[in-house]
């Protein structure tokens, strides 16, 4: 599975963003997607998942509320939905993809390249 990220970005606190993430490839090998984003001198978090076959989601609790995450199935796309930003929200973003979701970045194998996001203060 190859994953193709885009949508980063420079924002004001309190503002938007939306990512998106592009499967290709065996897209048949994976029921889950994820984004997870890594800070400067930090381990990788889970931000938020999605399953392709019913849409169960979950959540980083420090996102919840502000952060949605969707799928289309037709356009094998998951899209995250960023909202009322902090600036601690700032890091490197990353898409995944895997049979199933869990929040350890360690169980998945599929990954994307990173976009960028900052949100100032």
């Amino acid at each position: 599975v190859q994953l193709q990220a885009s949508g980063g970005g420079l924002v004001q606190a309190g503002g938007s963003l939306r990512l998106s993430c592009v499967a290709s490839g065996r897209t048949d090998t994976s029921n889950a997607m994820a984004w997870f984003r890594q800070g400067p001198g930090v381990e990788r978090e889970f931000v938020a998942s999605v399953t392709w076959r019913d849409g169960r989601t979950l959540y980083a609790d420090s996102v919840k509320g502000r952060f949605r995450i969707s799928r289309d199935n037709a356009k094998d796309t998951v899209v995250l939905e960023m909202n009322s930003l902090k600036p601690e929200d700032t890091a490197v973003y990353y898409c995944a993809a895997d049979l199933e979701d869990t929040t350890q970045y360690r169980g998945w194998f599929y990954w994307g390249q990173g976009t960028q996001v900052t949100v100032s203060s």
